[in-house]
């Protein structure tokens, strides 16, 4: 038998169940609302506090999938389970989902795992104090820990053929600046590569190709046979912006996925937003 414990069953656990379920005999999984079962998935209540059945499941997960963001108080499972996980006889992987934004800004500069994360903003800061403590806890279990650091997410249900239909896409233009993404699907990808894994460390989980915010919006207007919207400096921009997407867009960056590569053993299933808004638009009849 081999079970999986998703603590915070969202996007990227729930994608990843739909491609890679069948390798866990066991699946139980993390939300907000009430107890009851998803995709064969058993879905448990955690609002701050873990019930006896979640801490059951954690001394009995041989592999653990973490993908809840830290608040202003550290990581959100920790606190209640992290005994139980360092208790635990099981001794598969920690998968923790951390973003590349804890990296910071390096003025459009190739960087890769070896690179010490200078994060500017309270948001990514946490982020770095989240991974730190899944290290401090791998290490207290015996058990190898994987930082998955991502890109910007997109995929079915959550891409630009969407804000194109919906009139809501922008083309926000700031000279020299890129961004990685990645398709939801090579996500699940390289939770499946670490689980198989015994090494663990950190991988930047992003696409081939850093590139400008408008070129998948325009790719995507192009597929609907839209008019791409018109561009707007993101000096002007800005002025409407949410602290939160100021500091996303404080950061410029081209982030290498030579260590995901490894992890696989395989090309990416889509490499760039190219071939992944293309696939969903393809699968979708232009729906996203």
């Amino acid at each position: 038998m081999t079970t999986l414990l998703s603590l915070g069953y969202g996007y990227c656990a729930s994608r990843f169940v739909a491609l890679h379920g069948e390798m866990f005999t066991q699946r139980t999984g993390t939300h907000r609302g009430e107890p009851g079962e998803r995709d064969g998935t058993r879905l448990l209540t955690f609002a701050g506090t873990a019930s006896p059945e979640l801490l059951d499941a954690a001394m009995e997960a041989d592999i653990v999938l973490a993908s809840a963001a830290p608040g202003e108080a550290g990581d959100p499972f920790l606190p209640e389970l992290g005994a139980a996980l360092a208790a635990s006889s099981r001794k598969g992987p920690l998968i923790y989902l951390s973003t590349i934004g804890v990296y910071g800004d390096t003025g459009g500069g190739w960087i890769d795992e070896s690179v010490t994360p200078a994060a500017a903003s309270p948001r990514a800061r946490r982020r770095v104090e989240a991974e730190a403590a899944w290290q401090a806890l791998g290490r207290k279990a015996g058990r190898p820990v994987f930082i998955l650091r991502l890109g910007g997410i997109y995929g079915r249900g959550r891409n630009a053929l969407i804000d194109v239909a919906a009139g809501t896409a922008r083309c926000i233009e700031r000279e020299g600046q890129v961004f990685n993404r990645i398709h939801v699907d090579d996500i699940a990808d390289a939770i499946r590569a670490a689980c198989l894994s015994s090494d663990g460390g950190i991988v930047n989980v992003v696409d081939d190709e850093p590139s400008p915010s408008c070129a998948p919006v325009r790719f995507a207007a192009n597929l609907l046979g839209r008019p791409a919207p018109e561009p707007e400096p993101f000096e002007q921009a800005a002025r409407t912006m949410s602290p939160m997407a100021l500091s996303f867009w404080a950061d410029n960056r081209r982030v290498s996925n030579a260590a995901l590569h490894r992890l696989t053993g395989a090309p990416l299933r889509y490499p760039s937003y190219r071939e992944g808004l293309a696939a969903i638009f393809a699968a979708s009849g232009g729906a996203g």
